[in-house]
C-alpha cells in the first residue's frame, strides 16, 4: 500500500513571501532551490523563517554535495534536503554522513544553531533525505541507492533523465518510463518512497497511482511565467 500523498512545489524567486504563501496554501512541503534559482544561499534564512508555524517542511535542494553546504542548511532550520545527479550508492552513503549527526553520520553538532532553536531543544530531528536519480547511471543503481540507511526519498528529476537518455552514447538507453519504472521498483524493494516533480497538475494522479508519493507541482517562477503570458495574450 502506497503512503499518503506528500504534495511539494518548487520554489526558485527567493522570496520569504511567496515562501510564506505557500505554506499558508496547505502544501506539504516546499523545495529552496539552490541549484538552479536565482538567488543565493544567503536568501535562505528568510525564507525558512517565513514558513515556520505551518505545517509546511522546508527541503533545500543544494547545489552539489558538498558537505559545508549541506550542513548550513541543516543547521538552518531546514527540514531536509534534495541533492542532485546521485548515480551511486557511495555517493548516496557519503551524503548520509554529511547530513547525519552521529551514530548515522559523521556531521558537526552544535547546540546554538536554527535547528536546535538556538539551544532551547535539546537536539535537531533526523533531516529528510532525498537524492536525485537524473542519468541513467542513477537509474541503474537505484536499487543500492535506495538501499542506503538514512536515504528517505528517491526523487527522480524528469528533465535531466530525459535529456541524459536522449544524448547517451553508448548503445540504445532504455525508454524514459522504463527507468521510472525501475526507480519505483528499487524504492518498493528498499522500503523507501520516490518522488517526482510535474510541470501540470493534471499529471499529478497518474503519477500518485503510478507509485510516486513526494510530488512537487511546478514552481514558483513557472507559475508566475505562464500567469504574465496569459494576461499579455489579451492584446493578440
Amino acid at each position: 500500500m502506497n503512503s499518503p500523498l506528500s504534495l511539494g512545489t518548487w520554489l526558485s524567486i527567493g522570496s520569504p513571501v511567496i515562501a510564506e504563501l505557500a505554506a499558508l496554501s496547505g502544501f506539504d512541503w516546499v523545495l529552496f532551490d539552490l541549484e538552479h534559482g536565482c538567488v543565493s544561499e544567503s536568501t535562505l534564512c528568510d525564507q525558512l523563517r517565513a514558513i515556520r508555524g505551518t505545517t509546511t517542511k522546508g527541503i533545500v535542494r543544494v547545489a552539489a554535495p558538498a558537505p559545508d553546504q549541506i550542513a548550513r542548511v541543516l543547521d538552518w532550520g531546514a527540514d531536509g534536503i534534495m541533492v542532485p545527479r546521485v548515480e551511486c550508492a557511495a555517493a548516496a552513503e557519503s551524503i548520509v554522513r554529511f547530513a547525519c549527526h552521529a551514530p548515522l553520520g559523521r556531521r558537526g553538532f552544535s547546540r546554538t544553531v536554527r535547528a536546535t532553536d538556538y539551544g532551547l531543544k535539546d537536539h535537531p530531528d533526523k533531516p529528510l533525505i532525498m537524492v536525485q536519480i537524473e542519468s541513467l547511471a542513477g537509474v541503474g543503481d537505484a536499487a543500492n541507492i535506495a538501499a542506503v540507511e538514512g536515504v528517505d526519498v528517491l526523487f527522480v528529476g524528469p528533465a535531466d533523465l530525459r535529456h541524459d537518455l536522449a544524448h547517451h552514447p553508448f548503445g540504445k538507453p532504455p525508454e524514459y518510463e522504463t527507468c521510472l519504472d525501475q526507480v519505483l521498483s528499487a524504492v518498493r524493494a528498499a522500503g523507501k518512497e520516490a518522488g517526482i516533480l510535474v510541470r501540470d497538475v493534471a499529471d499529478l494522479a497518474s503519477h500518485a497511482e503510478r507509485g510516486f508519493t513526494h510530488i512537487a507541482v511546478d514552481s514558483d517562477l513557472s507559475i508566475l511565467r505562464k500567469a504574465y503570458q496569459t494576461l499579455v495574450s489579451v492584446k493578440s
